[in-house]
């Protein structure tokens, strides 16, 4: 019975190896990762010789971060992951190479909270339009019906 249940973890274990030198051959691993304070990125050194950088404060939870803050960034889980200490942040690297930073919830909000503080001519314009006819149109009161006593 011993010799079985070795042989299944040996067995679950070549597989688990197989697996993942397949995912080392195929997907993309950091190597190096720095913060660069003048561009406000972060630079990635892959191992397949490839370099990738992107706005460090458009990651989930790093807007408001300092540059010592994000200068701390480590490469870990073999290449897979980037993490910051002080700011208990992690992110995939595969996930940022598809520009993927954060949580759909969040990035769906980001967008429209960007959207929304754009500025434009036909925004301007059509501000100046509604002052002139006294503003945003005020919501009408609720009408309450009262009961007879």
């Amino acid at each position: 019975m011993v010799a079985k249940t070795t042989d299944l973890k040996n067995a679950e274990f070549d597989a688990a190896v197989r697996a993942g030198d397949e995912l080392a051959a195929h997907e993309p691993r950091a190597v190096a990762a720095r913060f660069d304070a003048p561009s406000g990125r972060i630079v990635v050194d892959l191992a397949n010789g490839c370099m990738f950088a992107f706005p460090a404060r458009a990651l989930q939870g790093l807007g408001e971060a300092s540059d010592s803050d994000l200068a701390t960034v480590e490469v870990v889980g073999s290449g897979y992951g980037l993490h910051w200490e002080p700011l208990d942040a992690d992110f995939s690297v595969p996930s940022l190479l598809m520009g993927l930073f954060g949580a759909r919830d969040w990035a769906a909000r980001e967008q429209a909270r960007r959207a929304g503080a754009t500025k434009s001519a036909a925004k301007a314009a059509a501000a100046c339009r509604n002052g002139a006819k006294g503003g945003r149109p005020r919501h009408a009161p609720l009408k309450t019906s009262r009961r007879a006593p």
